[in-house]
C-alpha cells in the first residue's frame, strides 16, 4: 500500500464555492513554543511548565507546522488552541479541498522521530514536536484534543494512518515513555485505522477498485467534512481526552508529536484545546447504571482525593447544589445517588483543583428466605436435596437476578468461596441445616438468602395394591396404567389439597428425582410390579410411597367368536359356560343362555372375580330347505353328459342325484344315461328339498343283431318318457332305412326283411319341441 500511497495521482478538486458566509479557523504560526505551552495549553496556576521547545517544518521560510489556532466563530469544537500538523500549519485552514497527492511538495528531508517510531512501530517523517516539563499539584493530568486527517478518503482508513502520540515520563530519567493518545480504557493508539466508519466498496482515483472494510470504533468518529468545513481535512474524531497519572510534586517531561507514516502523502493534524491541560482530582469512574457499574443498594462508598490534608483545603458538594457544603475532609462517604464534586485549594495559592463523579444506585435485590423439605428413606435425618428447586423462590422470581450458587456458610456466600459443587444433589449434614444462596444482579451486587433444609415429618400410609385388567388380546400380564387418574387419587385421598405425585421405578430415583415415569405407564414386570410415588407440595417432598401395581388376566377357554344357524321358523339357544361372576347380553339378559328366533348379531360380556371382562360374539344366520326349480341337462354326449341342479333358498347346501351320495357342487359331470331323483340337503340340518325327477338320455354306439338275445336291437333308453319323438335311420348314402317313435322297441338291423351288412349308420332324433339330435352308430355281425 506504500506504493499506492506514493503513486502520483492527478490533481482534482471537488468544488470550491465562494466563501460567502463561510467561517474557517485562523492560524498564527509565529507564536513560540513557550507561549503555546504556558499561555495557551496550560494557562493554569495549578501546574508549572518550563523548558518548552518545538520542531517541525523548517523548509518553508516564515512558516511553521505547529501554531496557534482560533475558531474564528466557526463550528469547530475548540474556540482556540494549538495545532500540530504533518505539513505547514497554514494548510489546515478550511474549507476542505481534496488533493490526492497532497504533501508531495513537503521536503523529503523533514525528518523522523525515534520515540514516535518506537511507540507506534512505524517509520515516521514530516514530524512535528512540542515538548515541555511540568510539575503538577495532583496525581492526575488531562487535556482535550481532536485528530483530523485527509486519510478519511476512499479506502485509506482500511489500510494505513499517520501516527501521533502524547508521551510522558518522569523528567531526567531513562524511563520509557507512556502514550496517552489512546482509546479510552485501552492501549490502542488513536488513528484513522482504529477510528473510522464502515467503508463501502468503491473505486479510488485512477479507477482502482477496493472492497472496503467494517467500521472501527465508529462512536469516536465525528464525521466526514465538506467544502464548508472550518478545517481543510477530510474527517476528524470527536473530542478526545488524554489522561495520565503522576506523582504530586514531581517533574515530568511531555512530548506531543505527530508525523506521516512511511510516506508523506495525505496530511494529518492534532488540535489541542486551549487551557485543557489541567491537573484534576480523580475520584474514579462514574458509578452509573448506563456504565454498568452503579453502587449496590445499601452500600456506602468513600470518595478519596488522595491529597494531603496538610496542603489543601477541601469542599464537597453536589454539582446541582453547590451552596450546600457536604464535607471538608480529603474523603467523603456517599450514601445516596447524585453527582458529587470536590474543590481542593492549594494552601497559600490561587490554585483550585476539582473533580467530580456521578453516583447511581442499583435497585434493591429482593430476596426471600425459605425452607426446603425432603423425604428420608431410612429415617436417619440425611437425604439428598435439589437446591435448584428454590432458585426462583429465593430471588422472588425476578428474571434478571441470577443465582450465583449455594454455600454452607454465610462467610463463604459473602466471599463467593467454596460454592456447593452439585446443588442438584446435595446431601445435608444435619437436620435442619441452613445453606446460603448468593443472589446477584447484572452489576455484580449481591444479597444472601437463607434456605433451611429439613427432613419432612409427614407420612402417607402405603396404599392397597392398585389393579387393572390386561385389556389387550395377549393376556401376558403387561398393560398400562394412567397414574394420574388411577393411582394418584388413591394415594392422596384424605390428605391436604394441592399435593401432587410423581412416579419412579426405584425409591432412590424418587429421592433424587431421576428418570420420572410417564403418566401412561406400561408395567415392565408381568402381573405385579412395585413403583414409588414421590408426593410433593410445591418444591417440598411430602413422602415417598411404594405403590404395588397388579395386572389381572382373564382368558376363558372356548370364548372365540361363533357363527350359528337358525332354521326358518325354529328357535335356538345361545349358551356359554356357567361360573362367571356376571353376564350381560346385548339383549339385556343376564343369564348364561338366551333363546333366539331371529337372525342377527348377539354378544355376551362376562366378568371374573377381579372385574375383568371378556366378550363373546355370536352371528345367527338364517338357514332353510332348498327348492329345486330346474335341472340343466347335457345328454347324448357320452362321457361328457352332465346335470346342473338349479335351486332357491337361504342355506348351506349339498346336492345328490340318487338321494344317497351328496356333493357340495350342484353340477354333476360324467353322468350315465338313466332316470334320476335329485335332492338338495341343508348342511345346517334344516332338511331336504323337494324330489326332482330327471332323465339323462344317450344312444348306443353299436349293436350286434346276431340273434343271441344280447344287444340285438338298437334303441334309446327312456325315450318313452318323451312323447311325440321320431327317429330316422339312414345308411351312409342317406337312404332312409327305418322310422320309429318313442313307443317302438328298436331296430333289428334289417331293411325290407333283409339283414343289412356290418357298417356305420346315421340317425336323426326329433323332439316335439323342435330339438334335433343327430349321430351315427355301428352295426356289427
Amino acid at each position: 500500500m506504500n506504493y499506492f500511497k506514493s503513486f502520483i495521482f492527478l490533481l482534482f478538486i471537488y468544488c470550491i464555492p465562494a466563501r460567502v458566509n463561510a467561517q474557517f479557523i485562523t492560524i498564527d504560526d509565529q507564536r513560540t513554543p513557550q507561549y503555546l505551552i504556558e499561555n495557551v495549553l496550560i494557562n493554569s496556576s495549578c501546574a508549572v511548565a518550563s523548558n518548552a521547545t518545538g520542531s517541525g517544518d523548517t523548509f518553508r521560510a516564515g512558516k511553521q507546522s505547529f501554531a496557534y489556532f482560533n475558531g474564528n466563530g466557526s463550528s469547530f469544537p475548540f474556540r482556540e488552541g494549538i495545532i500540530l500538523a504533518t505539513s505547514t500549519a497554514q494548510s489546515a485552514v478550511g474549507p476542505f479541498v481534496s488533493v490526492v497527492n497532497e504533501g508531495a511538495d513537503d521536503s523529503p528531508l523533514w525528518g523522523r522521530d525515534n520515540d514516535l517510531d518506537q511507540i507506534l512501530g512505524i517509520r515516521s517523517l514530516n514530524t512535528t514536536v512540542l515538548e515541555f516539563d511540568f510539575v503538577a499539584y495532583t496525581s492526575s493530568l488531562s487535556f482535550n484534543y481532536i485528530f483530523a486527517s485527509n486519510e478519511y478518503q476512499y479506502n485509506f482508513p482500511c489500510l494505513y494512518s499517520d501516527g501521533f502520540a502524547f508521551l510522558i515520563k518522569e523528567a531526567g530519567t531513562t524511563d520509557p515513555y507512556k502514550n496517552l493518545a489512546v482509546l479510552p480504557n485501552t492501549t490502542t493508539p488513536v488513528s484513522s485505522v482504529n477510528i473510522h466508519p464502515k467503508i463501502e466498496p468503491g473505486t479510488s482515483v485512477g479507477g482502482i477498485p477496493y472492497v472496503g472494510c467494517a467500521a472501527s470504533n465508529e462512536n469516536y468518529f465525528n464525521g466526514l467534512n465538506t467544502n464548508t468545513s472550518p478545517v481543510n481535512y477530510a474527517g476528524q474524531t470527536v473530542v478526545m481526552t488524554a489522561q495520565g497519572t503522576v506523582t504530586t510534586g514531581k517533574k515530568y517531561h511531555v512530548k506531543l508529536v505527530i508525523g506521516d507514516a512511511d510516506v508523506r502523502y495525505q496530511n494529518s493534524a492534532i488540535f489541542l484545546e486551549a487551557g485543557s491541560f489541567a491537573s484534576k482530582i480523580v475520584l474514579g469512574e462514574d458509578r452509573t447504571i448506563a456504565a454498568n457499574n452503579p453502587v449496590c443498594f445499601g452500600e456506602n462508598i468513600t470518595l478519596d482525593t488522595k491529597l494531603d490534608p496538610a496542603d489543601f483545603t477541601f469542599k464537597w458538594f453536589k454539582k446541582n447544589d453547590p451552596t450546600v457544603i457536604l464535607g471538608t475532609n480529603s474523603t467523603f462517604d456517599v450514601v445516596e445517588a447524585g453527582t458529587y464534586k470536590v474543590e481542593a485549594t492549594v494552601n497559600g495559592t490561587g490554585c483550585i483543583l476539582s473533580g467530580e463523579i456521578k453516583v447511581e444506585y442499583a435497585p434493591e435485590i429482593l430476596s426471600t428466605n425459605t425452607s426446603l423439605f425432603q423425604c428420608d428413606d431410612n429415617s436417619d435425618g440425611i437425604s439428598i436435596f435439589d437446591l435448584n428447586k428454590v432458585n426462583n423462590i429465593v430471588k422472588n422470581n425476578v428474571a434478571d437476578i441470577s443465582n450465583a450458587g449455594y454455600y454452607k456458610t454465610l462467610n463463604d456466600a459473602q466471599n463467593k468461596t467454596n460454592r456447593i459443587a452439585t446443588p442438584g444433589n446435595y446431601i445435608n449434614e444435619s437436620n435442619p441445616q441452613i445453606v446460603y444462596a448468593r443472589l446477584e444482579n447484572t452489576y455484580g451486587c449481591y444479597k444472601i438468602a437463607e434456605v433451611t433444609l429439613q427432613i419432612a415429618n409427614t407420612s402417607i400410609a402405603d396404599p392397597n395394591p392398585i389393579s387393572t385388567c390386561d385389556g389387550d388380546a395377549l393376556q401376558d400380564g403387561l398393560y398400562h396404567f394412567n397414574l394420574d387418574t388411577e393411582v394418584t387419587p388413591k394415594i392422596t385421598a384424605g390428605l391436604p389439597s394441592g399435593l401432587t405425585a410423581i412416579y419412579y421405578l426405584t425409591a432412590n430415583n424418587a429421592l433424587t428425582e431421576t428418570n420420572p415415569l410417564p403418566n401412561i405407564f406400561n408395567n415392565t414386570i408381568a402381573f405385579n410390579q412395585t413403583i414409588f410415588a414421590r408426593v410433593v407440595n410445591g418444591p417440598d417432598c411430602y413422602d415417598v410411597v411404594p405403590v404395588e401395581l397388579a395386572v389381572n388376566t382373564f382368558d376363558p377357554p372356548n370364548f372365540e367368536d361363533e357363527s350359528v344357524y337358525l332354521c326358518k321358523g325354529d328357535q335356538i339357544t345361545l349358551t356359554i359356560d356357567s361360573g362367571f361372576s356376571s353376564y350381560l347380553w346385548n339383549t339385556g339378559d343376564t343369564s348364561n343362555s338366551i333363546p333366539v328366533n331371529t337372525v342377527g348379531d348377539y354378544s355376551v360380556t362376562v366378568k371374573d372375580v377381579n372385574g375383568c371382562e371378556k366378550t363373546k360374539k355370536f352371528k345367527v344366520i338364517l338357514s332353510e330347505p332348498a327348492i329345486i326349480t330346474n335341472a340343466v341337462i347335457k345328454d347324448f354326449s357320452g362321457t361328457d353328459n352332465s346335470v346342473l341342479i338349479e335351486f332357491t333358498g337361504a342355506g348351506n347346501y349339498e346336492f345328490s342325484l340318487d338321494g344317497e351320495f351328496f356333493q357340495d357342487n350342484p353340477l354333476f359331470t360324467g353322468v350315465n344315461p338313466g332316470t334320476y331323483n335329485a335332492r338338495v340337503r341343508d348342511k345346517n340340518g334344516c332338511g331336504l328339498s323337494n324330489l326332482f325327477l330327471l332323465y339323462v338320455l344317450d344312444y348306443p354306439r353299436f349293436f350286434t343283431p346276431n340273434g343271441d338275445g344280447y344287444n340285438d336291437l338298437w334303441f334309446i333308453q327312456n325315450l318313452d318318457q318323451f312323447p311325440d319323438c321320431k327317429i330316422y335311420i339312414f345308411d351312409r348314402y342317406g337312404k332312409l332305412l327305418k322310422q320309429m317313435n318313442q313307443n317302438n322297441t328298436g331296430w333289428n338291423g334289417q331293411f325290407n326283411g333283409q339283414q343289412l351288412p356290418s357298417d356305420d349308420y346315421w340317425f336323426s332324433l326329433l323332439f316335439d319341441n323342435g330339438k334335433t339330435i343327430k349321430g351315427h352308430f355301428s352295426l356289427k355281425r
